[in-house]
């Protein structure tokens, strides 16, 4: 959910560094699936257990750059096997030659419930529903929100292989709007330790058209996630489309410091 983080530092991104780098201060966790990926994991925070990331996105197509300038995504563990999501973005747009616009953008909210329990010793994978809504409070007319409330249906699963992590699943986005329409995201990825405190991944993804004369994507990440301590790890990917390329996705990436506690 999501998706692509990191860029330039200005006014209204400003309060959103503070706030998160004052959070990640209080922070004392170990890092999981799903981010640096657009394609995330049926793993919820353990109850009572926080997981925060400060991070950055962005997404360069034909004459635009935009996404995620600094944001605060924040998981609680609320109950057994139920996560509460949100993240909070200051946005940034710049297309060529024009003035970047940063402004606060589009707020999420979530709830992640693990339905099934991972058999280590069989076939059965774990899996979770992870229903998100995007609330409509960027700014639509500098390209710093939707203008409109959507919302994504997705189911995840992820299976442990010996050092092995793999995890994927597809989602349904209530995309309204003039000219838009409802699209399908579809995702996999695998991540590896190659170190104590070093893991590295990939991920394949497809998303079909979002609007009515718009085009499906196809794209890939690859992303590490290092341990810093045992509470603040950094996570980073970088990615590209193969499909639609210039239109949909040149180049991406997604930074994140986090912390649980």
């Amino acid at each position: 959910m999501v998706v692509a983080r990191f860029q330039r530092l200005v006014r209204a991104g400003a309060p959103t560094v503070a706030a998160a780098l004052g959070a990640l201060l209080l922070c004392p966790g170990t890092a999981l699936a799903g981010p640096p990926f657009r394609t995330d994991d049926p793993v919820p925070v353990e109850l009572g257990r926080w997981e925060i990331f400060a991070f950055s996105t962005a997404t360069r197509t034909a004459g635009d750059i935009g996404g995620v300038l600094s944001g605060v995504d924040a998981n609680y563990g609320a109950a057994p096997d139920l996560q509460l999501h949100a993240a909070f973005p200051a946005a940034f747009d710049k297309p060529d030659g024009r003035n970047v616009a940063i402004g606060y953008g589009d707020t999420e909210f979530g709830v992640k419930y693990r339905f099934l329990e991972e058999d280590h010793a069989g076939w059965r994978p774990q899996a979770a529903i992870y229903p998100a809504i995007d609330l409509s409070t960027g700014d639509a007319s500098r390209n710093l929100g939707t203008g409109r409330t959507h919302a994504f249906l997705p189911v995840w699963v992820q299976k442990n292989i010996g050092d092995w992590t793999t995890f994927g699943g597809v989602g349904y986005w209530i995309n309204p709007g003039p000219g838009n329409r409802n699209y399908w995201y579809f995702g996999w990825a695998a991540q590896h330790p190659i170190a104590d405190n070093l893991s590295l991944g990939g991920e394949l993804f497809h998303q079909t058209a979002t609007t009515a004369t718009g085009k499906d994507q196809t794209g890939f990440n690859l992303g590490l996630a290092y341990d810093l301590t045992a509470h603040y790890h950094l996570l980073v990917s970088v990615g590209t489309g193969f499909q639609n390329r210039s239109i949909s996705n040149a180049v991406s990436y997604y930074a994140a410091l986090q912390c649980t506690f």
